[in-house]
């Protein structure tokens, strides 16, 4: 297992110890980078607002050790599938924007997301070699828009 993930599961036990959650804190190191798997009584805590929780711990855990991984791993926070079942969701919103895109051979662009779930979606498109996928926007204002390669 990577140092980092090692070291960051280490961090969030002691965190989260200290915020006197239950919740256990296990990691991987996969593909994409660090996997956090965080389960107990209070994940529920986790998953409210839409996982706003794991997306702070993401931020806090790439804010400390992110500098030390390669550019294409990140710390990826999950509870109860949460995280997978996201991906899923993006990947066929994804093959929904590419197969209207061609119907209408109008761009589709996408409401507020975050840029781990834009990635998805760029990811998604990636192999499509007839669209287009891009950001736009700044900020908090920053959409994905899929188009049709000029």
């Amino acid at each position: 297992m990577n140092e980092y993930c090692q070291q960051a599961e280490t961090f969030l036990t002691e965190l989260l110890n200290e915020m006197r959650f239950d919740l256990r804190v296990s990691s991987e190191w996969t593909d994409e980078g660090c996997l956090i798997d965080l389960s107990g009584e209070d994940v529920p805590f986790l998953l409210a607002e839409n996982g706003e929780m794991l997306d702070a711990f993401e931020t806090l855990l790439f804010q400390i050790y992110g500098r030390n991984l390669e550019r294409e791993h990140r710390f990826t926070c999950d509870a109860n599938g949460f995280r997978r079942t996201r991906k899923a969701e993006l990947q066929a919103m994804a093959r929904f924007a590419a197969e209207n895109v061609r119907k209408t051979s109008r761009p589709f662009t996408f409401g507020v997301l975050n840029s781990t779930e834009r990635r998805i979606i760029h990811l998604a498109l990636q192999p499509e070699t007839d669209l287009i996928t891009e950001s736009v926007g700044d900020g908090r204002e920053r959409r994905l828009q899929v188009r049709l390669k000029a």
